[in-house]
C-alpha cells in the first residue's frame, strides 16, 4: 500500500468528524440567539438580521449587493431592502464600483465602523471566555490550521459545487 493511501484512508476517516464539528461551529454561528448576544454584549442598538451584514460589509467592503446576498445565503432583492435600513440608518453607503461603473458596491461608514468595533471588543471579550482553558500553542495551531482551511476550500469551491458541505 502506498504512502498515498494511508493518508487518504486516514483522511477519509476523519472527514466525517471534522464535518459534524463544522456542522456544530456553523449551527452555532447561525443562530438568531448568538447575533442577539452579540449585540447586546456590544451595547449596539441594531436588529438582528442586519447584523452580521453590516460586519460583512466592513470586513469586505467595497461588496456588490449579489456577493453579499450570496455570502449570506438570502435573496438579493432581500439583501437590498436590508442594505437600504442600514443606509438611513447611516451605517453603510453605496457607491459606484470602480471596476464596474454598473454595479454600486457597498461600504461602511464612520458611524457603522463604530459600531462594529463595539462588536470586535464584544467578540474579544467572549472569545476570550471560550478559550480561557486553551494553552497558546492549542490556539495558534487552531488560527493557523483555521486559516489554511480557509484558504484551500475557498479554491476547491464553484457556485455549482459544494465541497464540505
Amino acid at each position: 500500500m502506498s504512502i498515498k493511501n494511508v493518508q487518504n484512508t486516514h483522511i477519509n476517516l476523519r472527514l466525517r468528524q471534522l464535518h459534524g464539528a463544522l456542522l456544530e461551529i456553523v449551527g452555532v454561528m447561525n443562530r438568531p440567539q448568538r447575533d442577539e448576544a452579540m449585540v447586546r454584549e456590544a451595547g449596539i442598538s441594531l436588529d438582528r438580521a442586519l447584523f452580521p451584514l453590516l460586519v460583512l460589509v466592513e470586513r469586505l467592503g467595497p461588496i456588490g449587493i449579489v456577493e453579499l446576498a450570496d455570502r449570506v445565503g438570502r435573496d438579493h432583492t432581500t439583501v437590498s431592502r436590508q442594505i437600504a435600513k442600514l443606509e438611513s440608518l447611516g451605517l453603510v453607503v453605496r457607491q459606484e464600483s470602480a471596476s464596474d461603473r454598473r454595479v454600486r458596491a457597498v461600504v461602511v461608514t464612520k458611524s457603522g465602523k463604530v459600531m462594529t468595533d463595539r462588536v470586535d471588543e464584544a467578540r474579544e471579550r467572549i472569545g476570550q471566555a471560550v478559550f480561557a482553558t486553551w494553552d497558546n500553542q492549542d490556539f495558534e495551531d487552531l488560527v493557523r490550521l483555521m486559516r489554511k482551511f480557509a484558504d484551500d476550500i475557498k479554491g476547491h469551491t464553484s457556485p455549482d459545487s459544494e465541497a464540505i458541505g
